[in-house]
């Protein structure tokens, strides 16, 4: 670290601009403080920290807002006489010890004694409104404290936003430097780009602000590391998994619907796991308990539209497949049923010192099924993780409105933070993934996994042996790089 003590930040801003928000998703906390459409939601200033190898950083205080800028500033012009000249921090402090200060101003007192005991202050601004005089002044009334301000430019992704007159009249008040930093839906390098701004203001911190900026940047690959290699296990975990069924149709009916249920399971645990990595929970994404009604990621993982939704085509040979889902006999040694009536006998005392594949080939020839899930329900849970992930990432911690996918269009894009998803959410990388997975061939590693049953952690003979792990590693990779 460059300093002895952490950099005190205050967050500052007219009522209901997104406070709360910000200090929400730059702390990944969706638990801080309270967000609700209201004005007036935070009453007392509250901290938060932002660490850097366990040791705090950053100080950030919450405020409440500032509500009667005008009156406020014609109040602390009566406090000097004419002809008397006093410098900002000076006005600041005789209305500080004013008796309105405990009276007709306290909310705004409050705020102006944190910014004084900070270092620098974070405008939020929120850009759907108008550019009024009362934001004019409680600006003037913010510098008068005689600490570094940067505005942030909250609400940037909103289709009413006024991003253009709040630049201009930030710039006609001296403010030149801005981030903008949506705190639904943040861009993925928004943090550091406020931290690269604060930097610029603020000198004697760079230090830290830089130390901050790249462990963030390290933190969001790791998070993305792990999220993928969470999507790798379930794929590997389900293109493994495989249920023995006798020849008869009841039989094999029942074996399908237990391998669909089975899988379906299996993402939901996936996508809670994706949650928890992101640190969100089923509030923000209840679409995920399979199978639901309704369109998209809420149709069933097996029905054939949900593979057309997502621009996953069958030919008419694979259309039965795809529409079960499923594929029998997977693993067949090149046998037929006649062969396996005439030789179930003479190797059914086999079976128990057969080793795993010698078990498959024996239950083959004694008639049982194998079932398994298709190579195109392995794409569709590709490309549903991917997508969810995706989300998650552009996501802020005070997004309010729950992930849903996109109705507007035949692309999965998905809504990440707004009640209404916004034209163009899916990002480009996101879109060329997706269709590397519709078009292109399977992984290695899914194409290995379909012979090692062993290998699915659904499965009671579940061996987590080192080819496994590395099948993982390597189809994570895969995933990383398209």
């Amino acid at each position: 670290m460059t300093t002895a003590r952490p950099l005190r930040l205050a967050v500052v801003g007219h009522t209901n601009t997104g406070k709360t928000s910000l200090l929400r998703t730059l702390t990944r906390d969706p638990g801080f403080g309270k967000v609700q459409d209201s004005p007036g939601t935070t009453r007392r200033v509250e901290g938060a920290r932002l660490l850097i190898d366990g040791a705090t950083a950053v100080e950030l205080y919450d405020t409440p807002g500032m509500e009667d800028g005008i009156a406020l500033l014609d109040y602390m012009d009566r406090l000097t006489t004419p002809g008397e000249r006093v410098d900002g921090p000076e006005r600041i402090r005789r209305f500080l010890q004013s008796p309105e200060s405990q009276r007709r101003f306290e909310q705004e007192a409050r705020v102006l004694r944190r910014l004084l005991d900070c270092d620098a202050g974070l405008y939020v601004v929120d850009v759907r409104d108008p550019v009024l005089g009362k934001h004019k002044d409680e600006l003037a009334i913010l510098a008068a404290c005689g600490h570094p301000l940067l505005p942030v430019l909250n609400f940037t992704h909103r289709p009413e936003q006024r991003l253009g007159a709040w630049r201009e009249a930030l710039a006609r008040l001296g403010l030149h430097a801005m981030v903008e930093f949506d705190t639904v839906a943040p861009a993925l390098d928004g943090e550091a780009q406020l931290y690269d701004k604060l930097a610029l203001l603020m000198d004697e911190h760079a230090g830290v602000l830089s130390e901050l900026k790249r462990d963030v940047i390290s933190q969001r690959g790791i998070r993305r590391d792990d999220a993928l290699r969470l999507i790798a296990e379930l794929l590997i975990d389900v293109a493994a998994w495989r249920v023995l069924s006798e020849p008869d149709e009841p039989s094999v009916q029942a074996a399908t619907q237990s391998l669909r249920r089975q899988v379906r399971d299996r993402e939901a645990a996936c996508v809670r796991a994706l949650l928890k990595r992101y640190n969100f929970d089923m509030h923000d994404f209840p679409s995920h308990s399979l199978p639901l009604e309704g369109e998209r990621w809420g149709m069933d993982l097996f029905h054939p539209q949900a593979l057309k939704d997502f621009g996953i085509h069958v030919g008419k040979g694979l259309a039965a497949g795809a529409m079960a889902g499923a594929t029998l006999d997977v693993f067949t040694a090149g046998l037929s049923l006649g062969a396996a009536t005439v030789l179930g006998a003479a190797v059914g005392g086999l079976w128990q010192g057969a080793d795993r594949l010698g078990k498959r080939v024996v239950g083959r020839l004694q008639g049982y099924r194998e079932i398994t899930v298709n190579d195109a329900v392995l794409r569709l849970l590709a490309m549903r993780q991917l997508a969810l992930v995706d989300a998650l990432e552009h996501r802020g911690h005070a997004a309010q409105g729950q992930i849903v996918l996109d109705s507007a269009t035949d692309a999965p894009a998905l809504s990440k933070g707004y009640d209404t998803p916004s034209a163009g959410s899916a990002t480009d990388t996101l879109e060329a993934s997706m269709q590397h997975w519709r078009t292109r061939q399977l992984p290695d590693a899914l194409l290995e996994a379909r012979s090692q049953p062993q290998w699915s952690a659904l499965s009671d003979a579940f061996d987590n042996q080192p080819r496994r792990k590395q099948a993982v590693k390597t189809l994570a990779s895969a995933l990383a790089s398209r």
